[in-house]
């Protein structure tokens, strides 16, 4: 029996389903109504896209992308994450030239070769947002707003941890000072550490090792160093949120895990899937867009970890709808149908194809969560009539074949 690979996962679950669609509706509906319009990119990108945009120095470059050669000798890989593809089609559609600012929103299947665990899978999904061409610390605050209002809606718990990241100008001279205490603490400090301190020394914040994390508590601290302007846009940021009532807490060593973040760093913290754990993020990455070859452009955005949050979100009791259309009689199947295919022009209808008892359908009907069921049998076929029932109110009638549209539609 050939089975999925490992970390791979089929969404087959009825369960399951209904939660990815849940989600996907209500943050979809969310993402429309803040002003963001759906994009979507191939999930094979050249490798370089990442390389230059991830960062060599982070482990999704380093160790977790599944990479290959094609057939035409293109170094390829599967997307480990969307930002990249989406500053990638904002510069080849040419939009870095226009001043009009773009936001997109997305939801699909990444892929990392990491060790699966609980919420970790190798292809997961995450739902995102991206802005462009908005230099302003409301938009900042706009992305943070838009996750805390989602997962309200979604009724999951959460902290928020906040941070500044410094640019061109105040990071220069923080770097140097890191670079200086990493070199004191060289000899206790973990390989990826070392490796890291080489290539992008800020994400040496970032490790999980246990030992380094107890070294960083004395390490410089970006917000000690930030540049007047990063620091007016950090306290501006925090006054945005307070009037807002979202509830913050400056985490002084959040860096991210991507090596393209400027100015804004942040994550939503949940202590209900085990060890605690970031369920999303993002932050500001003014320099990516050039980094990739197109105009300086200002951007933000952020991402969620779908799996991450999977066990959190608890599907509220639905109402009935839709129509469920079932026959007594096999003389009858011609007719059913074709008011079935009428029905779907405007309403949910199921068709249950085969032949069973009044009670059967109704079980049937019950089980789908169907509001109206219509029955047609014998007599019904003699009398151009249907046997009509709601199931939600428990009144039942006969009525006429042409009665139908407004009976059900009304």
């Amino acid at each position: 029996m050939i089975k999925a690979l490992r970390g791979m996962k089929d969404i087959i679950d009825e369960n399951d389903s209904k939660k990815i669609v849940y989600f996907y509706d209500i943050a979809s509906k969310m993402a429309q109504n803040f002003g963001f319009s759906y994009i979507e990119t191939p999930k094979l990108e050249l490798t370089t896209l990442f390389k230059r945009s991830v960062g060599e120095s982070s482990d999704i470059v380093g160790k977790e992308m599944y990479q290959f050669i094609d057939k035409a000798n293109n170094d390829v890989c599967l997307r480990p994450e969307n930002t990249a593809g989406v500053v990638r089609a904002f510069i080849e559609k040419k939009l870095d030239r226009i001043e009009s600012v773009k936001r997109y929103y997305y939801f699909g299947s990444m892929f990392r070769y990491e060790r699966p665990q609980k919420g970790r899978l190798r292809e997961f999904h995450q739902f995102g947002c991206e802005s462009f061409k908005e230099p302003s610390v409301y938009e900042d605050a706009n992305m943070i707003i838009f996750v805390a209002k989602l997962f309200d809606e979604l009724k999951i718990k959460y902290e928020i941890e906040l941070n500044s990241l410094g640019c061109n100008k105040c990071l220069p001279d923080f770097k140097e000072k890191l670079i200086t205490f990493l070199d004191k603490n060289e000899d206790s400090i973990c390989q990826d550490c070392k490796r890291r301190k080489d290539t992008n020394p800020i994400r040496v914040l970032d490790c999980k090792n246990l030992n380094c994390q107890e070294i960083y508590k004395k390490a410089p601290l970006i917000t000690d160093h930030l540049c007047s302007e990063c620091e007016n846009d950090f306290l501006k940021l925090q006054d945005i949120l307070r009037y807002n009532d979202i509830d913050f807490k400056i985490n002084k060593n959040l860096v991210r895990g991507l090596d393209y973040y400027t100015k804004t760093a942040f994550e939503f913290i949940s202590t209900d899937i085990g060890a605690q754990s970031a369920i999303a993020g993002g932050g500001r990455y003014d320099r990516l867009v050039e980094f990739l070859g197109g105009r300086k452009t200002p951007a933000v955005g952020f991402a969620i970890g779908v799996e991450r949050i999977f066990e959190l979100i608890s599907i509220p009791s639905l109402e009935r709808e839709g129509v469920y259309v079932g026959i007594l009689d096999k003389k009858a199947d011609n007719k059913a149908f074709s008011i079935a295919t009428i029905l779907r022009q405007k309403i949910k209808t199921f068709f249950n194809y085969d032949v069973k008892s009044l009670k059967s359908h109704l079980k049937s009907a019950d089980k789908l969560n169907a509001k109206t069921i219509l029955i047609i049998g014998e007599d019904e076929l003699k009398n151009n009539t249907i046997w009509l029932k709601n199931l939600q109110t428990k009144e039942e009638r006969i009525i006429a074949f042409d009665e139908v549209k407004s009976s059900v539609w009304s």
